[in-house]
């Protein structure tokens, strides 16, 4: 392993934020470690659905990061190995509205008759956006910093002052850890649970524009189905609920029949690391330069790459 006269940068966290960040400094030749207190397949992001899409973009920047991270993801699709795949499918509301400015973009945009969307849903539109298998995707990402010589280290970090004679440039991905590492009241847990189903013969994704705590979403991979969702404000129970898991496949059963006698696999329970706005700036513990980069809630993915971006130019260490 590097001494910490031999790295620009020290990355902590090790969930898909984190891992990002690492491999965009890695890409841009800088040599870095990474710390974490858990292993990439025991972070909140391992129990994520997930798919690509923004929210939170009364912050200006949420569009541009999102707009990066998809372009990158777009790339990384081509890699059959790394768990992100391009597909097409709806996202409807129980209410007429309009689709997002940001969605007009989005491949394959258009639309959808009335007689396209599930019974009770009033409005929608389809797209092809990024949907990712995010344990195969976390080792995707895992593999290419092992390619670069760059393991992960499990260790707990109590504060960063520990850590300010380990490399001179410090970077906080510690997600939901933010709230007593740094420490930030902001950020919060918001419960999320999924339940995953052998996949019946799904080729398209499916999610709602709800608000609240109920959600739902059919996000389909090769030998399985990722169905939720839940968002439960101020929980940290990792335990699954089973009356919740019934009311997801229920609520996705509506959606699409098929998945009514589908065979459940796992379920799951994260804690997304909820903040009012995404926290991407720099400041100094101890005279060593200290870039945040947490408080994503449910959009570590639709941000990584962006918020990576933001914090290689807020490092310093390439040129503008």
């Amino acid at each position: 392993m590097m001494s910490s006269r031999q790295v620009d940068a020290l990355v902590i966290g090790a969930g898909v934020v984190g891992l990002t960040t690492a491999v965009r400094f890695a890409d841009a030749g800088l040599s870095i470690r990474v710390v974490a207190a858990r292993p990439p397949q025991r972070t909140t992001s391992a129990a994520a659905g997930a798919s690509w899409g923004p929210y939170m973009v009364s912050d200006p920047r949420v569009l541009r990061w999102s707009d990066q991270a998809r372009s990158a993801l777009e790339e990384i699709a081509k890699d059959p190995s790394s768990g992100v795949r391009l597909v097409s499918g709806v996202e409807a509301a129980f209410e007429p509205i309009e689709p997002p400015s940001w969605a007009l973009t989005v491949r394959d945009f258009r639309l959808c008759d009335r007689d396209e969307l599930p019974v009770g849903y009033l409005s929608g539109w389809r797209y092809t956006i990024p949907v990712v298998d995010m344990p195969r995707y976390l080792n995707y990402l895992a593999n290419r910093l092992a390619a670069t010589g760059v393991g992960i280290e499990i260790r707990s970090v109590a504060s960063f002052a520990e850590l300010a004679d380990d490399a001179p440039l410090l970077v906080n991905c510690t997600g939901l850890g933010a709230r007593t590492l740094v420490p930030d009241d902001g950020v919060s847990p918001t419960r999320g649970q999924l339940v995953v189903v052998e996949n019946p013969g799904i080729d398209t994704f499916f999610q709602d524009n709800a608000e609240g705590e109920d959600l739902t979403y059919i996000l389909p991979h090769a030998g399985h189905v990722v169905l939720g969702g839940s968002a439960i404000a101020g929980s940290s129970n990792y335990a699954p609920d089973l009356a919740t898991a019934a009311a997801i496949v229920e609520r996705c059963a509506a959606v699409q029949p098929l998945l009514r006698t589908a065979r459940v696999l796992r379920h799951l329970v994260g804690l997304r690391p909820t903040r009012s706005a995404v926290r991407v700036e720099r400041e100094a513990v101890n005279g060593v330069p200290l870039i945040h980069n947490y408080g994503h809630g449910g959009s570590g993915l639709t941000l990584s790459w962006g918020c990576a971006d933001e914090v290689l130019a807020l490092s310093g260490l390439i040129a503008a």
